[in-house]
């Protein structure tokens, strides 16, 4: 027998006791073994709620995405305002709520950094709710879109502030998948859009898409009343030299009570020694530290390159012009196109909460490397099949059919994949000091993405029709290539122990390196470094 080199040095490992795990992080394995810590607690279950009132930030976009493909196909809707469904008008009616997210991407990381997470998502849900009260009556076109304008301005503090509340003050031990969870929420708001349009849609009036606009008040109302009895996040607490209250707080919902749980003082450790009091967060201007070292610039990539994925893989096309789509394979009512619209919402929240729950079990990489590879297929088969059986002359339902089965394979594959990391990755390869500002940059190059699907795709299908699929097979190509050279695996530690793999020569290889352990009664005991090089020898 002998003594093992552990966090809390008091692990013992003996032949035939404990069980064997491999972890990327010995630390955080062994703080956690001996923690031991329950999901189903009262503490845990006020915490969750804390986190539900977040989680509605996310509900405010999906209600949008779906809302406004939805009114786009009304009849009432292009009537009143005089609108086609595809065209430049309509790109611009799409494309204005992405330019105010853009607009808003440069004050949200102040917002959020100055005055904390929670004070962040209560602005960004009042500017919605004063959108929502201009969009919603106007009686002009100038009016919408100035309206939606607004909503999007407020909808980038929302996405900054939102993700950022709910990485840092959800338990270590789940922190992936409660992450996860929080963009599945999307179609929380997404699902209700759907099948509101499709129940309005039959209302000979404007009412038929003033009434699901002004409905997009509920969430926003919903943060706005909750948010203010949240606790402030441990990490921006430390960061303005409030250690008391963030231990208070780590004690009460990570440590169920107890200051010295080994979890609570392994996290308050790593954050007092990776957190500065002064830095680039308490500088509303300076933006240097994303981009002023190799360490930081890697970080950006792998943040910039979850932006334009998360939208350049053809979810874009079926968040926004699901109608368009359908109407290619031969499906032409309206109320028919709204619900497949509803239906895939449906099965893609259910999707997209099942990735949630597999994301600490599967991993990022894997998880996106093979979810990517399917676009590619999956897109293929749309492609053929649209071009086969797409024309007014066809007769073949079945074709028809199998074309849809396949937009909605993707759609389904992507939810499981794509939803539950888009706000999770980023927020795990920022540092503290810069994750408001890094999250306001990744919701910058979310909407340069997300304006080339609103205004880019209703011009260039007029044009080109299904021959615009061409483009995501060759860009999914792409993505695979970038996600397996440059982004990191972080599942399996703390936020600030995913710093030292921005720190190592090659971070994507840092990342993969795994530890073997035997977790025993008295916590972790490190068997082997890296991948089965033995590190010590047991008798």
């Amino acid at each position: 027998m002998s003594e093992v080199k552990t966090t809390a040095d008091v692990s013992i490992y003996q032949p035939g006791q404990g069980k064997r795990e491999t972890v990327a992080n010995v630390s955080l394995a062994d703080a956690l073994a001996q923690a031991k810590p329950n999901p189903w607690t009262r503490r845990m279950f006020k915490l969750y709620f804390f986190l539900l009132i977040a989680f509605l930030n996310s509900c405010i976009n999906g209600y949008d995405g779906s809302l406004m493909g939805g009114i786009n196909a009304m009849k009432t809707y292009q009537s009143y305002f005089n609108m086609k469904e595809v065209g430049s008008s309509t790109g611009l009616v799409f494309s204005i709520y992405t330019i105010g997210n853009i607009v808003g991407s440069f004050f949200c990381g102040p917002f959020t950094d100055w005055w904390g997470r929670r004070w962040g998502m209560f602005i960004g849900a009042s500017i919605i709710i004063l959108g929502t009260c201009i969009q919603a009556p106007s009686t002009s076109r100038a009016m919408f879109i100035g309206g939606r304008f607004i909503l999007g301005f407020g909808v980038a503090t929302c996405a900054t502030a939102g993700p950022s509340y709910v990485a840092e003050m959800a338990h270590p031990a789940w922190r992936g998948t409660i992450t996860g969870m929080y963009n599945t929420f999307w179609f929380v708001g997404g699902v209700p859009a759907s099948w509101v349009l499709w129940g309005t849609e039959g209302i000979k009036s404007d009412l038929s898409w003033r009434l699901p606009i002004w409905l997009q008040a509920l969430a926003s109302g919903g943060v706005i009343l909750g948010c203010l009895f949240c606790p402030e996040t441990p990490r921006w607490l430390i960061s303005n030299d409030r250690h008391e209250e963030a231990l208070k707080v780590m004690a009460e919902f990570h440590g169920e009570g107890d200051r010295n749980s080994p979890i609570v003082q392994l996290t308050y450790k790593e954050m007092v020694q990776e957190i500065a009091t002064k830095g680039s967060d308490k500088r509303w201007w300076d933006y240097r530290d994303l981009f002023n070292s190799r360490n930081s610039w890697w970080r950006m990539c792998c943040v910039i390159g979850m932006a334009f994925f998360g939208q350049w893989a053809g979810n874009g096309a079926i968040s926004y012009f699901m109608p368009v789509l359908l109407k290619a394979v031969g499906v032409e009512n309206p109320k028919t196109q709204l619900l497949y619209n509803a239906i895939l919402s449906a099965i893609s929240f259910v999707m997209s909460t099942i990735g949630a729950h597999f994301t600490d079990h599967l991993g990022r990489r894997p998880v996106l490397l093979i979810a990517t590879s399917l676009f590619v297929i999956e897109w293929s088969i749309v492609t053929a099949l649209t071009a086969t059986y797409g024309h007014p002359d066809n007769t073949n339902v079945n074709g028809s059919r199998a074309a849809i089965a396949f937009i909605y394979l993707f759609g389904i594959t992507y939810s499981f994949a794509y939803t539950p990391l888009q706000a999770l990755y980023p927020v795990e390869c920022l540092t503290f000091e810069t994750r408001a500002k890094g999250m306001g940059m990744y919701n910058l190059f979310v909407n340069i993405a997300a304006f080339f699907n609103t205004y880019a795709i209703p011009v260039a299908w007029e044009r080109v029709q299904w021959r615009f699929y061409y483009l995501y097979i060759t860009w999914n190509i792409f993505q695979v290539i970038f996600i397996y050279f440059f982004f990191v695996e972080t599942k399996g530690r703390t936020l600030e122990e995913i710093n030292e793999i921005f720190d190592a020569p090659y971070p994507k290889k840092k990342s993969l390196e795994k530890h073997v352990v035997v977790i025993t009664e008295h916590g972790a005991a490190e068997k082997y470094f890296g991948l089965g090089t033995p590190e010590e020898t047991y008798a």
